[in-house]
């Protein structure tokens, strides 16, 4: 019997933007058909980052917060310490994946970690990401190149929400954001990091979780390994 795929996690802690989406590309040009799945875990300083398609009226006023034009769908958002991202750099083609599954199980995912919070939360097939109520707690934003899937989610936990207030979050004007600490759970980002690790894994059909700290170093990339 083949046992499910094991999938590499890294608990980053705090990292700069670009450094992780920079990596994310390395990363997926370099790998093969043998190279393992991963989810980064982590969180960023603050920055603003827009998407493919974004339009640069949704950002009202950024003020001295960093704008990185990036390579995901979608339109703007934020990130910022207390938020818990996670970036999925899966073979889509590999795990038989299609893009709106990936989103699905992600978006699934989120609910299912909050139901065990006691929170009710639901997605929009309209507008990706993750609600309680008319509020969006989570947002989701993807890439694939090369059959490989890299950027991911953010869950809102513990943090400054003003700088949702000078963007149209993800191009919609007007629309509510929240994180957990609004809704009385007061989890520190190492607790939510392991009730949703097993969410994942489950959902994506990994078995076993091989966590390191650090990022794939670039030079071994650059030779072709992950």
């Amino acid at each position: 019997m083949l046992l499910p795929p094991l999938v590499q996690v890294r608990q980053l802690g705090r990292i700069e933007y670009r450094t992780a989406f920079t990596t994310m590309q390395a990363f997926t040009d370099a790998r093969d058909a043998a190279t393992l799945d991963e989810l980064w875990l982590l969180e960023h300083p603050p920055v603003f980052t827009l998407g493919l398609n974004g339009r640069p009226e949704h950002l009202l006023a950024p003020g001295d917060i960093p704008v990185i034009r990036v390579d995901r769908g979608g339109q703007v958002t934020y990130h910022g310490p207390g938020q818990l991202v996670v970036y999925v750099l899966l073979d889509l083609r590999r795990a038989q994946l299609g893009i709106r599954q990936l989103v699905t199980l992600l978006e699934q995912s989120v609910i299912e970690l909050l139901a065990q919070y006691g929170v009710a939360a639901h997605a929009r097939p309209e507008a990706p990401g993750v609600y309680v109520g008319q509020a969006k707690i989570a947002s989701l934003g993807l890439r694939v190149r090369r059959g490989c899937s890299y950027h991911g989610l953010s869950l809102n936990r513990a943090m400054d929400l003003e700088p949702f207030s000078r963007i149209n979050p993800c191009g919609y004007p007007g629309l509510r954001v929240t994180q957990l600490r609004e809704l009385g759970i007061s989890a520190e980002s190492q607790e939510v990091q392991e009730s949703l690790l097993p969410i994942l894994s489950r959902r994506l059909g990994y078995a076993t979780l091989r966590t390191a700290t650090t990022l794939p170093p670039l030079p071994s990339l650059e030779a072709g390994h992950a």
